[in-house]
């Protein structure tokens, strides 16, 4: 096999190095009008027809005999069938990942929270779970089983009643280990639909499959198209980009553990990126040339080619504090701070979805059993955007009770501002709680 790389060389000091930038940085997720149309037809027809839609596509699209929903539905016992049918040692990897992933997002629950005040007047904020989520999971052999501890995890530690799992199982390839990290995970319900049918029936709810309250999980264009037509209808969690890593080196890690970080992202797809800023040119050179050397060694060898050479960069900057510019300006998904004290540097990071600090913190630990999310924002989205948390799964109401005193004086402010808008029923609203000595003041 011939692989070579071509990796595109930046210079921060450059006069048009921030046009360079945007170019690579450049990324659109919308789908052409064939693929919307065909997305928007199948919604509809699940929404019309509901589990014989779902068959229906399924045999079309999966390859998979369906008589009926019966047979797209896997139970409890099913689950924990795949604990047996995997390998002692992958059990122990997936029980030990879910239990720090369970650690870590259980210091992210919210609490209710009240506080009254002198005249009695009470304020605070219900936490809420949702009722229901809904998990979406690549199927067939490119599977992710790290995927559904992420996703399915986070939902019960918020108390989500009911957690449905949908995953394709193309010409019936079944991914006996993502079945077990469902189990492992909690998970109540699957089925083994996909596409922008599963979303549907997810949001919309079918006979057999029951309506959820949010979508979360990742997929391929049309599982991305079909989330943005049912916002609203139901929540997503994002609509996610190619993978990111950016990795910000001193120029005294080894280069080969640098270049083996970008290719952890570079494989994921032909689209993913993957770039290292350092202020060493020297240090540049030798990451180029572990990547020239590492290449063909790699197993997805053509598809780290095709992202490196397509997406990747090499940019040098002046020192580290245009460094950690850059970054910011890039809002990377990962962001490894390969320095002797990341530390120090952490306060200057304002946009990233997760921060990786020292040299021997790689990314890949994130991705599977670190504990924090690896549902992360993408496509410079971290700028206004967190990782997949507990908090997504849980609703926020505001509480207030006021006292008749409370009533009496708010009522005040609050009728010269709604008549101030002149929405005069709001003041009157306001005015009949105003205390009978008050209004004659």
């Amino acid at each position: 096999m011939t692989v070579s790389t071509a990796i595109a060389r930046l210079n921060a000091a450059d006069p048009d190095f921030a046009r360079h930038l945007d170019h690579l940085l450049s990324w659109e997720s919308v789908s052409d009008e064939a693929v919307n149309q065909r997305v928007l037809d199948i919604i509809k027809a699940v929404r019309e027809r509901g589990d014989d839609a779902l068959v229906e596509f399924t045999q079309r699209f999966d390859g998979l005999q369906a008589d009926s929903i019966q047979d797209l539905i896997l139970d409890r016992q099913r689950l924990e069938l795949a604990l047996t049918r995997i390998t002692d040692t992958q059990r122990a990897a997936l029980e030990k990942a879910a239990e720090r992933v369970r650690l870590y997002h259980e210091r992210q629950k919210q609490d209710s929270w009240q506080y009254t005040e002198a005249d009695g007047t009470v304020l605070g904020q219900k936490v809420t779970p949702l009722d229901r989520a809904g998990l979406y999971v690549p199927g067939g052999k490119a599977s992710y089983p790290s995927s559904v501890l992420m996703n399915a995890i986070p939902a019960k530690v918020a108390g989500v009643g009911e957690v449905v799992m949908v995953v394709p199982t193309p010409r019936g390839e079944v991914n006996e280990l993502v079945l077990a990290a469902a189990c492992i995970a909690g998970v109540d319900r699957v089925f083994t639909v996909g596409g922008a049918q599963a979303v549907a029936a997810l949001a919309y709810g079918t006979a057999s499959v029951p309506k959820v309250d949010k979508i979360v999980g990742p997929g391929n264009i049309y599982v991305a198209t079909a989330k943005r037509h049912v916002f609203g209808q139901v929540g997503i969690d994002m609509i996610a980009g190619p993978s990111e890593i950016l990795v910000v080196c001193d120029g005294q890690t080894d280069p080969d553990w640098i270049a083996m970080d970008l290719f952890s992202q570079a494989e994921h797809d032909e689209d993913a990126q993957a770039i290292l800023v350092s202020p060493d040119a020297a240090f540049l050179d030798r990451v180029a040339a572990s990547i020239d050397t590492l290449l063909p060694t790699m197993e997805r060898a053509d598809i780290i080619e095709k992202s490196v050479n397509g997406r990747g960069a090499l940019i040098q900057v002046r020192d580290m504090q245009q460094a950690i510019e850059v970054a910011n300006r890039i809002a990377p998904e990962h962001l490894e701070l390969s320095v002797a004290d990341p530390q120090a540097w952490l306060p200057h990071i304002r946009h990233a979805g997760a921060i990786f600090m020292g040299r021997h913190t790689s990314e890949a630990l994130g991705d599977y059993c670190a504990g924090p999310n690896h549902v992360l924002p993408t496509s410079g989205t971290a700028r206004f955007s967190s990782p997949l948390g507990v908090y997504d799964f849980q609703k926020r109401s505001s509480i207030i009770f006021c006292s008749e005193q409370g009533a009496s004086e708010l009522g005040r402010t609050a009728s010269v501002l709604a008549r101030g808008e002149s929405l005069t029923a709001h003041a009157r609203s306001a005015e009949y709680r105003i205390l009978t000595t008050e209004k004659g003041n």
